[in-house]
């Protein structure tokens, strides 16, 4: 049986990257942060998509 893992807040990705919240918000409307996700009126990540978001950054 796989283990689903939970979905990141932008709280989580904030602390994470150790960035705002406010910063996260720019660069999903820039369209340059890690990929995010609209479930319902609330936005979530993958923790994948951020820590490969991570991995490509120089």
């Amino acid at each position: 049986m796989k283990t689903l893992s939970r979905l990141w807040t932008v709280d989580d990705v904030s602390e994470y990257l150790g960035v705002p919240i406010a910063t996260l918000y720019q660069w999903r409307h820039h369209r340059t942060g890690p990929r995010s996700r609209k479930v319902g009126r609330h936005l979530r990540y993958l923790p994948e998509d951020v820590e490969s978001w991570v991995r490509e950054q120089e």
